[in-house]
């Protein structure tokens, strides 16, 4: 054939693959103009039924509808969780729960949140009767819709206005009003603030994670549980001591992070009659179960996942975003010791005099000194950790007070001081009434936890970038919010990395004690009984004094006590307390580790070699790549958990970053401030300027001899001086003038009732001139 033929022939098969092509692409655009026109017709058909749906009454036949939905199963979730009590049938979840449980506003704000989302549920079913593609149900609703959603639910009155009275001496119990401007800011029972916009996967409410296969920066997340077991992982045996923080530094930070924040378990889904959290493993909110992979010892010893309900909503009307409650205030307050609902405050103390005095237990001492009074329920989950003791849980102003021994013997400290307290100010102030007694009682409390925290265990966990994030006070803000924001919620977990695998009791040579040895710390969650029996509280702050922290290491970071044996009950697995953080980032909506990085003016690893760099461990780096494919995917909790040490700190950078902004605006942002001017005279803060927790200590228990700074590592008897060497606070500055009657002058009947403690109106039948 010649060559002029063969390129004919080409040019005829040419122009029929191009007649195909063009007959196919006319065919695809029909097609593709067909979609459209379905998608079209779909969308005007769900437009015209819109008005239907979403018209005023039919919005409060939904809220009607959703409210006998969730008040159905929160009564059905409260008769099978007494049930449980009832039949000894008890699980490590149920304890989560029990030291999470919402109690008066907080319960009603959640109730409402409830309602507005079970709401936005049944309208979007409504509306997917007639739309086949996803949709947000929030981007049909105007404004007028929103609200009228808002006020059905109840929402609108969780943000209602408040009005702040003109002179305020004392911080309210909940937290409002500390900014006169924006009172809400800081109280209890509202969401948490964001420093990044949430991260759901359906941009509302839905965890990243939760749809199986789901690609997230070209990557699917890792199973919680796994990441858990192959890097956080710590055998017991396998730890190393902090030569520099005692172990009371540890439980310093978790006291401190009990004053700040506390994310309360939401309530039973509205579908709680069919789909129980403890035993299915499917996500159905609030249930987000951290499943086990394959491979996991557990998924073949028990069920497949472990359950987890998530952190209670709170109403946002204005984006209709899941946003998580924080049921206490956000201030540093001493609101562990108080609490942060006013029923809660009234019921803690003691009601049976006006001598400012916090309520003790009726039944039991510690060898005369006060204990903390119990809780009041029919029965207490804290007797499942010793039926023949039979001991409840413990009750202070934080529910988490009885989780392990330490806290329960920090909240027993902070009750005594303030009786303490109260009772040698009277001595000074003897016309002072109980409510004066109590307020500058707890208002002294709280500037010690200030102190403290600020003076001497912050500089310990921020080493040599101390100044740089809290500088030094420079005065009160009202433009400063000191709302704790989600992600340090998150974060300031980090103290878990810190955790001793077992619990010392030493005598009074800070020995072991014969009488009540070592026990492994998976036997004292919630044993109150250990207290009230074994000793009472000074075997276990001797521990706390002497014993080393552990030290958090990249190869070290969460003992088998709480990664594998959280609230174990026999026969039945313990939880695991580091894929529950994983997780809970998850539900709280927080973005990746390298979003973080980039908030806080950090380089942004992208690959192995520069991941290597920022850990300064190439085995690290390549386990977490393993994983999770890429550092943006990282869960903020062990991403910044494993970043080397800033110099002489105990976080690294991005915690830093995460804590400083935080601990600055908590500060400045406190109109109640203990160095704000007027808060306290000029006097008072010189005297407050000494305090230490080596004196309450001394004051306030049976111990002679401490360290002067309990936060670093202590040798007995070598680091330790008598109490008699310890300054104590010197209240002199705190006494003032006898009440005054009409034009300032002092009724001495008055007086003297108050001093003999007995009401003015019987004071007159006195002799005063006797």
């Amino acid at each position: 054939m010649s060559k002029e033929g063969q390129v004919e022939i080409q040019e005829e098969m040419c122009e029929d693959r191009d007649m195909k092509n063009g007959d196919k692409m006319s065919e695809d655009a029909n097609m593709k103009h067909l979609d459209d026109m379905s998608e079209k017709e779909e969308e005007e058909e769900l437009l015209l039924n819109i008005p239907e749906v979403l018209s005023a009454p039919a919005i409060l036949s939904s809220v009607n509808e959703a409210k006998q939905l969730v008040d159905a199963a929160y009564k059905h979730a409260r008769k099978r969780s007494k049930q449980a009590l009832e039949e000894d049938k008890v699980n490590p979840s149920d304890f989560l729960k029990h030291l999470t449980e919402p109690v008066a506003g907080t319960r009603s704000a959640i109730r409402s949140a409830d309602y507005m989302e079970t709401t936005l549920s049944l309208l979007k079913k409504k509306l997917q009767q007639n739309m086949k593609r996803p949709f947000n149900i929030t981007d049909l609703l105007d404004g007028e819709q929103k609200a009228t959603i808002s006020k059905a639910t109840g929402c609108k009155y969780q943000i209602r206005p408040i009005k702040c009275a003109e002179n305020s001496t004392y911080r309210t119990i909940t937290g409002e009003c500390n900014n006169r401007k924006h009172p809400h800011l800081g109280a209890s029972n509202h969401g948490f603030a964001r420093l990044l916009l949430a991260e759901y996967e359906d941009g509302i409410s839905l965890p990243k994670g939760v749809t199986e296969g789901k690609l997230y920066n070209g990557f699917v997340l890792p199973l919680v549980r796994n990441v858990s077991s192959k890097i956080a992982h710590t055998a017991n045996e396998n730890i190393t001591h902090d030569q520099e923080h005692s172990l009371f530094f540890m439980q310093w930070g978790q006291w401190v992070s009990h004053d700040l924040d506390l994310a309360p378990a939401a309530g039973e889904g509205h579908n709680s009659k069919t789909f129980n959290c403890e035993t299915s493993c499917t996500y159905q909110s609030p249930c987000f179960p951290i499943k086990f992979p394959s491979d996991d010892p557990r998924f073949q010893s028990s069920n497949i996942c472990m359950p987890l309900t998530r952190s209670a909503p709170v109403c946002n009307p204005r984006t209709f975003i899941r946003e998580q409650i924080n049921a206490i205030t956000s201030f540093i307050d001493a609101s562990m010791v108080y609490g942060s609902e006013v029923p809660l405050a009234r019921y803690l103390r003691n009601q049976t005099n006006q001598l400012g005095l916090m309520a003790v237990n009726q039944k039991f001492t510690d060898a005369g000194l006060e204990l903390l009074p119990f809780e009041n329920k029919t029965k207490s989950i804290c007797t499942f950790t010793n039926k023949t003791a039979n001991i409840p849980c413990f009750k202070a102003g934080d529910a988490r007070a009885p989780e392990n021994l330490g806290l329960s013997a920090l909240h027993t400290l902070f009750l005594r001081e303030h009786n303490r307290l109260a009772a040698e100010l009277r001595k000074l102030n003897c016309h002072w009434d109980g409510e004066k007694l109590y307020q500058e009682a707890r208002k002294i409390i709280g500037a010690m936890t200030q102190i403290i925290t600020y003076r001497d265990y912050l500089p310990r966990v921020f080493g040599d970038e101390k100044e740089k994030w809290v500088p030094l006070y420079s005065g009160y803000n009202e433009s400063v919010d000191p709302t704790v924001t989600n992600v340090f919620s998150l974060a300031f977990r980090f103290g878990h990395s810190s955790v001793q695998p077992f619990v010392s009791r030493l005598n009074e040579d800070f020995q072991p004690s014969s009488s009540y040895p070592c026990v492994p710390l998976h036997l004292t969650f919630c044993a109150s009984w250990r207290i009230v029996l074994e000793g009472g509280i000074d075997p276990l702050l001797r521990g706390l004094l002497v014993d080393h922290a552990k030290l958090m290491k990249q190869s070290q970071m969460v003992v088998v006590e709480l990664q594998e044996r959280l609230f174990e009950q026999k026969e039945v697995m313990g939880l695991d307390l580091a894929a529950i953080n994983m997780q809970r980032g998850r539900d709280h909506g927080l973005p990746g580790y390298n979003a973080w990085r980039r908030f806080c003016g950090l380089s942004e690893p992208h690959n192995l070699d520069e991941l290597a760099h920022v850990l300064g461990n190439q085995n690290m780096a390549k386990k977490f790549l393993d994983l999770y494919g890429t550092p943006d995917n990282i869960d903020i909790w062990i991403g910044a958990l494993a970043e080397p040490f800033v110099p002489k700190g105990r976080v690294g950078p991005l915690l830093a970053c995460i804590f400083g902004v935080q601990f600055r605006n908590l500060r400045d942002g406190d109109r109640f401030w203990w160095e704000n001017p007027g808060i306290f005279t000029l006097q008072q803060r010189r005297a407050l300027s000494i305090i230490s927790l080596s004196r309450v200590i001394c004051d306030n228990t049976r111990l002679r001899m401490v360290p002067r700074d309990v936060l670093k590592v202590n040798s007995y008897p070598w680091d330790f001086v008598n109490c008699s060497k310890i300054d104590s606070l010197d209240l002199s500055s705190w006494k003032e003038e006898s009440h005054s009657g009409p034009e300032g002058r002092v009724d001495p009947a008055i007086s003297l009732a108050f001093c003999l403690h007995v009401s003015p109106t019987h004071s007159l039948e006195i002799d005063i001139a006797k």
